[in-house]
């Protein structure tokens, strides 16, 4: 089975709809209608007509038109010969400058080729947004597993190894209430109970890495390990993906450990040294 990762078909919605975020009815800010504007666009939406942009933003064809204007005016949209229009490289620029984004990418990428160079398996990096996780870089490997990450991909933290890591390594309170919330199952591996996933992130902290085997699809196993800032403070996490059949876990761990242990020093992180 062949998965498109930026699409979690439990979770995600497939009607023609509007786009999460987009709200309809009742007074809105001109920063709310400009914000749906952008929001219209995503990886299953890249293009658009303005009449769609209207229906998934929830705006009125009149108001469409000019606030789309003004972003292509910026550069935030551009229109090719045919009308339609497409998110645009100003938009690019402005996220480059985003801490979570192209730097963090440009320190891990050396550490990321090492660990493809290891293993010649998916390689994944990926940060928190909320309760999802979000990739903003990979490298393809040679195996041919059920799951395809793409830059800007997004899977709910408790079915992936990232994901995990994320978790178990992140706030308490964050915790218990993702525990608390419904837990969408993908396969029947899928961890969907509260007790359960509470054990696994657990046992992530005692061991530094998370395994996730057959979370999203029957054929995938990913291994990941925190990465860490300047402060100590969890930025992002990296992981590996293989075949679920042949997974050689021991072998992967010291590879994503060191990728991780890397990353977190090129962004400054210093270990902490027992005193003698």
């Amino acid at each position: 089975m062949t998965t498109d990762a930026d699409r979690p078909r439990a979770v995600r919605s497939t009607s023609a709809g509007p786009p999460r975020g987009a709200r309809s009815g009742g007074a809105r800010s001109a920063p709310d209608r400009l914000l749906s504007v952008l929001g219209a666009f995503d990886h299953d939406h890249p293009a658009l007509c303005l009449t769609d942009i209207s229906r998934r933003a929830g705006l009125s064809l009149t108001t469409t038109h000019r606030l789309v204007g003004a972003l292509t005016d910026w550069g935030a949209l551009e229109r090719d010969e045919s009308g339609v229009y497409h998110v645009g490289l100003r938009l690019w620029e402005v996220a480059a400058l985003a801490p979570r984004g192209l730097a963090l990418r440009q320190a891990a990428l050396p550490y990321l080729e090492d660990l493809y160079e290891a293993t010649h398996e998916n390689v994944q990096l990926a940060v928190r947004d909320g309760s999802e996780v979000v990739y903003i870089e990979w490298i393809a490997g040679r195996s041919s597993v059920g799951v395809h990450i793409r830059v800007g991909a997004r899977w709910p933290l408790h079915v992936t190894g990232v994901g995990l890591a994320l978790l178990a390594y992140g706030d308490p309170a964050l915790q218990e209430q993702y525990c608390a919330g419904p837990l969408a199952a993908f396969t029947p591996y899928t961890i969907t109970e509260p007790g359960r996933l509470r054990r696994v992130l657990a046992e992530v902290r005692r061991s530094g890495v998370a395994v996730s085997d057959r979370q999203v699809t029957d054929d995938a196993l990913s291994v990941a390990a925190p990465v860490r800032g300047p402060d100590g403070q969890l930025v992002a996490a990296v992981s590996v993906v293989v075949p679920q059949e042949s997974a050689q876990v021991p072998a992967l761990i010291p590879a994503v450990r060191l990728a991780a242990r890397g990353i977190s020093r090129a962004l400054g992180w210093q270990p902490e040294t027992s005193g003698g």
